[in-house]
């Protein structure tokens, strides 16, 4: 029941996380910082490459949340478990975009003449992503024993 409820609670917090600021960047410390977000971030990439804005955002935000509604759905046994191999294949699209973001902080704090300072919205998205990879871990032996039973 437990697993339960931390999945379901992910179906809460993932939205949070992509409004919450997951980095503040700006040209030089002295113009101040503006706060980013997936949805900011998703919003300005519309308007420059809408290609691009239209995969991140499967990676940011669909994958993700895909993967824990067809999880949360496993659990309750509203969704056949044989379907896990899937709902693994969108946890690992979901940490790509972890790792793109932490790149790019990467690369803009190299160059020197951009600002950027994390911010809290990155740790709970990153804590999404990782608490979702556990509770698909988590209930792998859950579906493996139905599977076996049914």
């Amino acid at each position: 029941m437990i697993l339960r409820l931390l999945t379901l609670s992910l179906l809460i917090l993932y939205p949070v996380a992509w409004f919450a600021p997951l980095m503040r960047a700006g040209l030089l410390p002295i113009f101040g910082l503006s706060e980013i977000s997936v949805i900011t971030g998703l919003q300005s990439l519309w308007g420059s490459d809408a290609v691009l804005a239209l995969i991140v955002t499967f990676f940011a935000i669909f994958a993700p949340y895909l993967k824990t509604m067809g999880l949360a759905l496993v659990q309750w046994n509203l969704l056949d478990a044989r379907l896990q191999p899937v709902l693994h294949v969108l946890g690992k699209l979901a940490m790509a975009d972890v790792f793109l973001i932490a790149l790019y902080i990467t690369l803009a704090k190299g160059i020197g003449l951009a600002t950027i300072e994390t911010a809290w919205g990155l740790y709970l998205f990153t804590g999404c992503v990782f608490a979702s990879l556990v509770l698909g871990m988590a209930n792998a032996p859950q579906a493996l024993r139905n599977n076996i039973s049914g």
